[in-house]
């Protein structure tokens, strides 16, 4: 790409808006001798010829929003009711003409529609109206846009024309006049630009809503940057069109008696688009994300520079790439959703706005985020309660779904929790039989909307931007890979923070969740450790992830995930339930050996309980996990598991069965082969688990003896 050398003569690039031509610039500075600087006048001169002098088509139509006074525009800096209220109730007439205008815009549209449905053209006209859609959408402004940018990612939503209209609402809207830019540059900086950059782009490289972008190279250090401009007016029109959009929801509760705030979701979605039109505000998000996921790998934040920034202005590092939508990379994907995990369950603060424009897979194969206007911040105590509601959602506990429907603000306090279990049974029983690798956000909300109204759910305000955030990179993988699932992409890093976070809330919830009257439950344990292990962003790990892991592979990273201060609590787990079948693997044996004495049932009573085949079930379940070995259907099936509510005592035959497939020293053989691969540490941690695992043998078969002798 070529810039506007602002010392000496420039030559310009292709423009990116196709109505508007530079060739003019190009003549202005042809005949330039190299190397002669020239003034601040020459270079409006010069923009002014070739820079969209012209109104662009939303301050054309919607242009009369802008008149406000110093006053009101200062009253405007932060979102409140209130003031936008006070504001323009002294406005009767530009609030009417502004109602008239959209309701005409928006009924002329749907019109239109309905006459394509009497006269049996709706499909042929599909593509017509789509582009009239985008283009009443330009018009109307920003608000207006930046809605349709919440859905323009949902290939699975948007029928393909309006998708493919909407998705050039993203970063390719019409850009206001350049001279108009440069010296909104010059003001809110105070310098020129001759005293900022050694060269500038003489067009926008990219217009979007709120503001449009041009690329420079500082004058300082040289670095290539791109430069933000604010669309002017854009403050006033949002407003005003929030204040008719939260008078609609009021009116929209009321007339459907609906239990969410509607209102509320429209405060929330305001205040951070507010916080949005403050680039300040952007810079300081910009420099947070960076400073707290700017070292995933494979993940790139670009530099803010401070100095350069005001409320209308904002110069952070360019970015060269592609948009993520464009480029089939699954795995960029799979970052994206690791680093969303991050940002929502580990630090709590997201990126609120990730539709396609602001996501780019970089030339060398990177996720870069850019736009950190709207940003979110979720609370600790809404994380962990996300989390436990996943884990109830996965594992069918649909009582204690109930209860985190409450934690998190969905139902109130006084709702059934009864029929409310019954109801969600019905709603996701079918969604979650097929497995969390295959549960789609359709899936999750398909037959929910008549159980939210029965019930009075009710949607909390940061919901919809927590959700989006991953929706956004579903439906980009969605347009290229039908069958791709972010929430199965998802749970395993929800498995592996379950398993290590220490939490006393999660460690509760891992507790009753493994734990059913005082028995183990052993397939959570397993689901939760094989999900776990497929929490992986290396490149080779994605694109194998249907393929099996050698045994050794599962051995070596399920030691050195327990072996680590963060599986502390696990490792308890997993040694107290080891001591459990060991012992019971004793009593078995000496069962079996008394099995082969003439009349054994006279002199050998059974020593084997309903307890103690529980945990030699679970004992061989459980080495079999710990050996990597996965288990056949047919095994389980010879085993006889039992269910965690119908143990039975076990016969001769049964008993012999669970013996044999208990390991054999061939399938040992690969935990010791890893054990000088761990680092000294884990190593170390190693001899201290066998050391807690005979201590606490002994102490069950010491408290077994007594109870037998003496009571």
């Amino acid at each position: 790409m070529q810039l506007l050398h602002i010392p000496s003569s420039f030559s310009t690039f292709p423009s990116p808006f196709p109505n508007q031509s530079n060739a003019s610039v190009t003549l202005r500075f042809r005949f330039q001798p190299p190397y002669r600087s020239f003034s601040r006048r020459e270079v409006r001169c010069a923009v002014a010829f070739g820079g969209g002098g012209d109104n662009d088509s939303f301050t054309a139509k919607s242009g009369y929003l802008f008149e406000l006074s110093a006053t009101e525009a200062d009253s405007l800096a932060e979102y409140s009711v209130s003031n936008i209220a006070a504001v323009y109730y002294r406005k009767p007439l530009v609030v009417a003409r502004r109602l008239f205008q959209t309701g005409i815009a928006f009924g002329k549209w749907f019109g239109l529609r309905y006459v394509d449905s009497l006269l049996e053209r709706s499909n042929d006209m599909f593509e017509i109206r789509a582009a009239e859609l985008r283009k009443i959408l330009v018009e109307l402004g920003p608000a207006y846009i930046k809605i349709a940018q919440a859905i323009s990612s949902r290939a699975d939503l948007i029928p393909p024309s309006y998708l493919d209209e909407l998705s050039l609402l993203q970063d390719r809207i019409s850009p206001f006049s350049t001279e108009v830019a440069f010296n909104m540059i010059e003001q809110e900086l105070g310098l020129s630009l001759v005293e900022l950059f050694s060269e500038i782009s003489p067009e926008p490289v990219a217009a979007a809503s709120l503001g449009q972008v041009y690329q420079a190279r500082l004058r300082k250090t040289g670095q290539v940057v791109a430069v933000k401009v604010q669309r002017p007016g854009v403050q006033a029109a949002i407003s005003l069109d929030i204040l008719i959009l939260r008078f609609m929801a009021g009116l929209a509760r009321r007339a459907g008696k609906l239990n969410t705030d509607l209102q509320g979701l429209v405060d929330e979605w305001a205040s951070s688009l507010f916080r949005e039109m403050d680039y300040n505000n952007e810079a300081s998000n910009g420099i947070k994300f960076r400073e707290l996921y700017g070292s995933i790998p494979d993940v790139v934040v670009p530099l803010m520079y401070k100095e350069y920034t005001t409320r209308k202005v904002l110069v952070m590092e360019w970015i060269e790439g592609k948009k993520l939508s464009e480029v089939k990379d699954l795995y960029l994907i799979e970052v994206g959703v690791y680093c969303s995990f991050n940002q929502l369950l580990e630090c709590g603060f997201y990126h609120a706005d990730p539709h396609p424009g602001n996501l780019f897979r970089t030339y060398d194969g990177k996720l870069a985020y850019l736009d950190f206007g709207m940003t979110g911040e979720f609370k600790q105590e809404l994380r962990d309660g996300f989390i436990e509601a996943c884990l109830h959602l996965v594992n069918r506990d649909f009582d204690a779904l109930a209860k985190d429907f409450v934690t998190l603000g969905f139902l109130p306090a006084t709702a059934d929790k009864e029929a409310v279990t019954k109801a969600l049974t019905g709603v996701f029983q079918n969604a979650v039989s097929k497995g969390i690798r295959n549960i789609s956000f359709g899936d999750l909300l398909g037959n929910l909307g008549t159980t939210m109204y029965k019930f009075k759910f009710r949607i909390p305000s940061y919901f919809s931007l927590v959700v989006r955030s991953l929706a956004v990179l579903e439906g980009i993988a969605i347009s290229f890979n039908p069958e791709y699932k972010v929430l199965g992409s998802t749970y395993p890093w929800i498995a592996r923070k379950v398993l290590t976070d220490r939490s006393p809330q999660l460690k509760s919830s891992l507790e009753t969740l493994l734990y059913k009257d005082g028995v183990f439950r052993i397939d959570r344990l397993e689901s939760l450790l094989t999900e776990s292990l497929r929490a992986k962003t290396k490149k080779t790990i994605v694109k194998q992830q249907t393929e099996e892991a050698n045994s050794r592979m599962v051995v070596k990273e399920i030691l050195s995930f327990t072996l680590t201060e963060k599986g502390e609590f696990v490792r308890e787990i997993i040694v107290q339930e080891f001591a459990k079948g060991l012992d019971a693997l004793g009593l078995a044996t000496l069962e079996t050996a008394a099995a082969r004495v003439p009349f054994n049932v006279f002199f050998f009573p059974s020593l084997m309980t309903e307890e103690d085949m529980t945990n030699l079930r679970n004992f061989q379940r459980l080495l079999l996990l710990l050996l990597g070995t996965r288990r056949e259907e047919n095994s389980n099936a010879q085993i006889g598991r039992v269910s965690d509510d119908q143990n039975q005592v076990p016969n001769m035959e049964e008993l012999s069965l669970v013996l044999n497939q208990s390991g054999s020293i061939q399938e040992i053989l690969p935990v010791l082969s890893v054990i000088p691969e761990l680092s000294p540490e884990s190593q170390q941690q190693l001899l201290q688990l066998a050391s807690d695992l005979v201590r606490q043998l002994i102490s069950r078969a010491a408290a077994r003896t007594i109870r037998r002798v003496f009571l």
